[in-house]
């Protein structure tokens, strides 16, 4: 039978509608005028009782959540990831990797190779690795030791599944690394991070084929008058994306303001959550070292941030909180911005023929419903 959502205010683009109904099985059939009754007579209704309805948010960098991390390299880790981030309306997600030992890396890759598909919460639509292609001057919370130079080996294997490599261009071997990846795995979208880069160099990688850069202003040389350096570039260019993480913890508040007026619609929100995401304060781990969980804030035992326990939901409350961003803007940083970034043609958009991933929330991103694939699969 099929399901209609009624009584929603729909967001589509820049518009939020009234008066309509959205009628869906796994994907979504129909939108229908509410005065069409006839068309949806047959349905399951569900009353959205004025809540808004977007498409479902994608996360594009998130390590763990509900106590579970990717490179935990197990089903029920990932299992756990997918039905925790439901509660802050994700419905997609890249399950993100870290530089840790060669092993590690590749248990964690077979295993979203094998069970991705099982999952039964927020879909898995890819990998992205961060690192272990990194500038150990620019580590952040990665394991400097397991840093490695830049290798098709491990891409080869796995570039089935792999989505978005964050990497520096600058280190020995860069830009050979990049051509050869965007010649060969065009699908693999390209991010500067966790770098050193000048801008001269930055600029280079972009022209090498790097598209997109990892959370903006962290783990990367930062803008100076002088030297425009990583931030510079990405800001300066017109075609490449970025994100950020928009906890304000990671970047201050007028600083996300300042990148969402420069960048606008190339500008994606994003949790780099690790697996103390949805959890309470506390002692955890990542990448096999101690993280204490404290005021909203993760950090390594020297004091450095380590991942976010940010949710995504939460991030766009913030934007629109802090910045001049509208609720339409950061629903679309997470659902269409994503989806075309890599290359999803039925997801990000409420619209016919499109997978039937959708959330209810309300003027608090408060979320009150999440539908992945046309199941309820979280409701509060």
């Amino acid at each position: 039978m099929l399901t209609a959502i009624t009584n929603a205010r729909l967001i589509i683009g820049n518009d939020i509608i009234d008066n309509k109904v959205v009628i869906f099985d796994t994907q979504i059939v129909d939108i229908v005028d509410i005065s069409e009754r006839e068309k949806y007579a047959n349905c399951k209704i569900f009353d959205a009782k004025n809540s808004y309805l977007s498409s479902g948010f994608i996360d594009i960098h998130i390590h763990g959540s509900g106590d579970a991390d990717t490179m935990d390299g197990t089903f029920e880790a990932l299992e756990t990831i997918s039905n925790t981030i439901i509660q802050t309306g994700t419905t997609a997600f890249l399950a993100t990797t870290m530089t840790m030992s060669q092993e590690e890396i590749d248990s964690a890759l077979q295993n979203v190779k094998q069970n991705a598909q099982n999952v039964t919460g927020a879909t898995i639509i890819g990998v992205h690795m961060e690192g272990p292609f990194i500038n150990p001057d620019m580590c952040g919370a990665q394991d400097k030791k397991h840093i490695q130079s830049p290798s098709m080996e491990i891409i080869a294997k796995y570039s089935d599944i792999v989505s978005m490599i964050t990497l520096a261009p600058e280190v020995a071997g860069g830009i050979e690394f990049i051509k050869e990846l965007k010649e060969n795995h065009p699908h693999i979208v390209l991010s500067i991070g966790h770098s050193n880069a000048s801008y001269e160099e930055a600029i280079d990688g972009f022209n090498a084929g790097i598209s997109h850069a990892t959370h903006l202003g962290n783990a990367m040389s930062g803008f100076h008058h002088r030297e425009p350096s990583v931030v510079g570039a990405v800001l300066e260019s017109d075609e490449v994306t970025c994100d950020v993480i928009a906890d304000t913890i990671h970047t201050h508040a007028s600083t996300l303001n300042l990148f969402w007026k420069i960048k606008k619609e190339k500008l994606f929100l994003v949790t780099d959550s690790m697996r103390a995401g949805c959890m309470k304060c506390g002692t955890y781990s990542l990448g096999g070292q101690k993280v204490t969980v404290k005021d909203g804030e993760a950090r390594l035992v020297n004091g450095q941030l380590a991942g976010s326990v940010l949710r995504l939901n939460k991030a766009l409350s913030n934007m629109v909180k802090y910045t001049t961003m509208t609720l339409q803007d950061a629903v679309y940083s997470v659902t269409v911005a994503p989806a075309m970034k890599l290359g999803l043609t039925s997801k990000g958009k409420i619209s016919i023929g499109y997978d039937a991933d959708m959330v209810l929330f309300d003027d608090e991103f408060d979320i009150h419903k999440t539908i992945v694939g046309g199941k309820e699969v979280y409701a509060q």
